[in-house]
């Protein structure tokens, strides 16, 4: 089965809603095993980062409403009212 970025993207902002909290090393092993490893690349950092595409829906479907935390790899909601 094929999947799209898109649809990676739409578990992303499940998972965010349901949880409050999208962690990157959970969300890249679930990515990686559930839609296949074409989602996943390797940063300049060396860590296992997801597809830009999915990211780029991912944010168009929170609309602006959660943060990247760059210290602890995590997307949280930036105020206290979820979507």
């Amino acid at each position: 089965m094929s999947f799209t970025a898109d649809e990676v993207a739409e578990w992303m902002f499940k998972e965010l809603r349901s949880a409050g909290v999208l962690y990157q090393e959970e969300a890249v092993n679930y990515i990686k095993s559930n839609y296949g490893e074409s989602f996943i690349y390797v940063n300049e950092n060396g860590h296992a980062s997801i597809d830009k595409e999915v990211k780029k829906a991912f944010k168009k479907l929170h609309g602006g409403k959660a943060a990247w935390d760059r210290d602890a790899f995590y997307w949280g909601w930036t105020s206290s009212i979820k979507v």
